[in-house]
């Protein structure tokens, strides 16, 4: 046996779970389709520079970083958005606008593995750049609520909040930009109290009343908030922006979303609306996004006000599993076809070939097995059905179709068979 593993980290995906993930790619890039995004792909490596420049310490410290042969320095991309934005600055820089652009592959964090974190890990990327309404900010959360709709997960969450509120009140107390980074790390984290410790005493009173802000509905937490943080002016401008998003999205049928206002991302680009997406059966987020108004002019394009969002397709996999959704997909006919004898399997793989040109999966025998054992392996991999190809059939142009669920067979026309396997 071999002594060669996976790198820590990284999977295998077998089968089952290559065809889950394939499937919620598709759906993905359906919901891309279904909202007029468009699909563009862009290198799984990038400089150094260009990812690190707003990501966080949090995600800085945990890139793959190397040397290319250049002697360059490029990392793998831990998440697309910095790639997108470079797109917007470069090759989209003359598009107009609003840019929907959708973006689907494998992503690298040195994370500790565990349970839905992996180091290599699946993205799809939507990013809306060129408005600064909330009808935008509305899009991407119903695009976001139609995915996990229509991958088939029942029961999840949106959960919202807005990185201006925060930010608001502590530029007002005068808390430096650094310092507001390294608090909205420790929030992200749900590390409160060492968040608390970066502040002085009236900052953490205010953002203690913000932890303390969760009610049952959306509406009634907006209306707390605002008496909470009356004399930010800056603040109340963000709380105004949630209540028209809100207002927008609940107006369009959407009515799952929670707001949380001490909610935080990692992220430091954000600079509005934030949210993650959640099903009862994980504690952790299948995805999550929000509004990067600057991010694009910090890389050397023009001001470009954007929203994006990235699902994690690796947890909405466990999500599915969790909740064992049926994947509604068109469901294959698989076909075995089988030589008698030795002289039959020219023939045999023609019929084969055939069937496939007609668009249906068909597996020629190619091990040899005697028929009973032929029969039994194609029964224990779920084939609908064994074409079976003999002397005699086949000079009366059939074949032996045997359907394996119901134990029945018929002599078909090599004519009629596809027609047949489809009925």
């Amino acid at each position: 046996m071999s002594t060669f593993q996976p790198v820590r980290g990284m999977r295998d995906l077998l089968a089952q779970d290559a065809e889950t993930l394939t499937y919620v790619i598709s759906k993905a890039r359906e919901n891309a389709q279904l909202y007029g995004f468009q699909e563009v792909i862009t290198p799984i490596v990038e400089p150094l520079e260009l990812l690190s420049a707003k990501s966080g310490d949090e995600i800085r410290q945990r890139m793959f970083i190397f040397d290319d042969l250049g002697g360059r320095r490029v990392a793998l991309r831990p998440e697309f958005t910095a790639s997108i934005a470079r797109l917007a600055t470069t090759a989209l820089r003359s598009e107009p606008k609003p840019f929907r652009l959708f973006s689907v592959g494998s992503v690298y964090r040195y994370d500790e593995p565990q349970r839905g974190r992996y180091r290599e890990f699946w993205q799809a990327n939507f990013e809306l750049m060129g408005s600064a309404k909330p009808e935008a900010d509305a899009e991407i959360i119903l695009l976001a609520n139609s995915l996990l709709k229509n991958v088939g997960l029942t029961g999840y969450a949106i959960k919202l909040g807005h990185i201006g509120i925060v930010k608001a009140i502590l530029a007002q107390e005068g808390v430096d930009d650094k310092t507001q980074n390294a608090v909205f790390q420790k929030m992200d984290k749900k590390e409160f109290e060492a968040a608390y410790a970066l502040l002085n005493a009236k900052c953490r009173a205010v953002l203690e009343g913000l932890v303390a802000l969760k009610g049952e509905t959306s509406a009634e937490t907006v209306e707390k908030l605002r008496e909470h943080i009356k004399g930010y002016e800056g603040a109340v401008a963000s709380v105004d922006n949630l209540a028209a998003i809100l207002k927008l999205v609940t107006e369009a049928g959407c009515s799952i979303q929670k707001v949380d206002p001490a909610f935080a991302r990692g992220l430091e680009y954000y600079t509005g609306i934030i949210f993650e997406l959640y099903v009862p059966e994980l504690d952790i987020a299948l995805g999550g996004g929000g509004r990067y108004d600057k991010l694009i002019e910090a890389f050397g394009g023009e001001p470009t006000p954007a929203i994006g969002m990235a699902a994690g397709l690796d947890r909405i996999g466990l999500a599915i599993q969790a909740q064992k959704t049926v994947l509604k997909k068109h469901q294959q006919k698989k076909v075995m076809v089988i030589a008698i004898k030795e002289d039959q399997k020219g023939d045999a793989l023609k019929i084969a070939q055939k069937l496939r040109d007609e668009g249906i999966s068909a597996e020629f025998e190619v091990m040899g097995r005697k028929m009973a054992k032929a029969l039994e392996d194609a029964d224990k991999r779920n084939t609908d059905y064994a074409v079976i190809v003999g002397e005699r059939e086949l000079k009366e142009g059939k074949v032996v179709v045997k359907d394996l669920a119901n134990r029945t067979q018929a002599e078909v026309e090599i004519s009629a068979l596809a027609q047949k396997i489809r009925s």
